[in-house]
């Protein structure tokens, strides 16, 4: 008998579990005791929150990173008959993390275990049903180069795959670059292009807003995007 591998969300931020997560998915979260992490202080807190009572130093968490070594662990607690969690920091495991690595182990026919993705948080499904864009052709593009040069060509041609196509382009940044990375959309994208900035989503202090890169002003660069997680949205608004 093989395990099964669950994919478990987990909180974007500051939320109540109840809130955000449904019972189903709490609920195995607090019955696995084999997990594989993206970050192991991060996972124990998220389970310690689940289960107050519970005792988290008897529960196996194995780190993501190295890779191989966790790989060759689940791969052992699978083939073994035990079912294993894949919790990463944030949101959905297998989005813009290593839990893919996992799941594409489980589907290989040296172990053809059984994957379950359970229902949770996702910031890019969350951010592109809030902004008013193109829900059918889009794309998430992770985190775009750090150097301004490099940063301005990758919003460039994002802003030509929203001109040319109307499919929406999604992408993150480095909180503390936040402020810079507005002032670049309002420099670089086209002024008829949607900018679309959601923080905090599914947590406390959400906040979601859609305009015309020509109409975000330098007080929003001041005020609205603060220290804190971010999802970027290029598009044209619909209907």
């Amino acid at each position: 008998m093989i395990g099964t591998l669950y994919l478990l969300p987990n909180l974007l931020g500051v939320a109540a579990p109840s809130d955000v997560l449904p019972a189903r998915s709490i609920a195995l979260a607090q019955t696995l005791n084999h997990f594989i992490v993206e970050t192991p202080k991060v996972a124990r807190a998220f389970l310690k929150t689940l289960s107050p009572e519970r005792v988290i130093a008897d529960i196996f968490i194995t780190a993501c990173d190295p890779l191989p070594a966790a790989k060759a662990q689940c791969a052992a607690w699978l083939k073994a008959g035990i079912d294993v969690g894949v919790i990463s920091d944030a949101g959905c495991p297998g989005m813009a993390d290593p839990g893919a690595a996992f799941v594409a182990l489980a589907h290989t026919t040296a172990i053809a275990a059984r994957v379950v993705p359970l229902v949770g948080p996702s910031s890019v499904l969350l951010g592109l049903m809030a902004s008013g864009f193109d829900g059918q052709h889009f794309a998430f593009h992770g985190y775009l180069p750090s150097k301004p040069l490099e940063r301005d060509a990758a919003l460039r041609a994002l802003d030509r795959q929203v001109q040319s196509t109307g499919s929406t382009q999604i992408f993150i940044e480095t909180p503390y670059r936040n402020a810079a990375m507005l002032g670049a959309l309002r420099d670089v994208v086209a002024a008829s292009t949607h900018v679309c900035i959601a923080q905090n989503l599914g947590a406390e202090g959400e906040t979601i807003c859609a305009k015309a890169a020509s109409a975000w002003s330098e007080t929003d660069r001041n005020r609205f995007v603060v220290k804190a997680p971010t999802l970027f949205l290029l598009g044209k608004p619909q209907g």
